[in-house]
């Protein structure tokens, strides 16, 4: 697999921390090259170990100045709570936050969503971010700065009947990014990004008529976005160039036009 061609905007990461979870595919892995190729320490965090430990050479190899490969399942509290005290043993502090991690499986009806289901669904996309944020965010506090970068979707204001627990999830996420910005403020900056439909390996698996249909008349750019385009508002909005930016929801998903299904 290929890097994405590294972003060029002005930040520069030397000697910030940053943890991207979610890190190891997608828009995780994207971001997590980025802010390697601007010299920060970048730990990559997902549930499988080996794939955090492939993407963590890659960032190694781009420029960062230290990649340490972290499993861990957001859904799980005690998981999220092992992640940040194992990054403050092996690196003495957090600087950024990413809260990427997420997931939106697919259901043939309403009446197919369990309670299994719905609650993985919540779990994984806000729960995690909730208490990833809660102790990063206080330990940032403490040491007089920091943000957080949560990464949630345009379902979360442009909901349709195929993804509506992520859809929900992702809302409340939103809503988390505002109240963080408040209660971590005036220290520690919190942001989100709403992306629209981006190429990456959970989209590869989509049927054509799909993706046609988000690369059509519903999106002016008439395309799935590409893994790097999101990575220099990642930076952005964790860099320096945003100093005054915080509790902003950033939608990038190429113009797209609400069509309800």
């Amino acid at each position: 697999m290929t890097s994405p061609a590294p972003a060029e905007p002005s930040e520069g990461f030397a000697g910030r921390v940053v943890v991207v979870t979610g890190g190891s595919r997608g828009l995780g892995r994207a971001m997590a090259l980025g802010y390697a190729a601007r010299g920060a320490t970048v730990v990559v965090a997902s549930r499988k170990l080996a794939a955090c430990e492939a993407v963590a050479q890659e960032a190694a190899a781009a420029g960062a100045a230290k990649a340490l490969p972290l499993a861990c399942h957001v859904g799980r509290w005690q998981d999220c709570d092992q992640l940040v005290r194992r990054v403050l043993e092996e690196c003495g502090r957090i600087d950024v936050l990413v809260n990427n991690a997420g997931m939106s499986p697919l259901y043939p009806s309403f009446a197919d969503v369990d309670e299994a289901l719905f609650d993985k669904v919540l779990e994984v996309n806000l729960k995690g971010a909730w208490r990833l944020s809660v102790l990063a965010g206080d330990r940032m506090k403490q040491a007089g700065g920091g943000t957080i970068l949560n990464i949630s979707s345009i379902a979360a204001v442009q909901p349709t009947a195929r993804e509506l627990p992520y859809a929900v999830a992702k809302a409340g996420l939103n809503t988390l990014t505002v109240g963080l910005a408040h209660a971590l403020g005036p220290e520690v900056r919190v942001n989100a990004i709403m992306p629209g439909a981006f190429q990456t390996d959970a989209t590869a698996g989509w049927p054509e008529a799909a993706v046609a249909e988000l690369s059509g008349t519903q999106v002016p750019l008439r395309r799935l976005g590409k893994a790097g385009e999101i990575v220099a508002a990642a930076l952005h909005l964790t860099g320096e160039s945003s100093t005054y930016t915080t509790g902003a929801i950033l939608k990038i998903d190429g113009g797209l036009a609400w069509a309800p299904a």
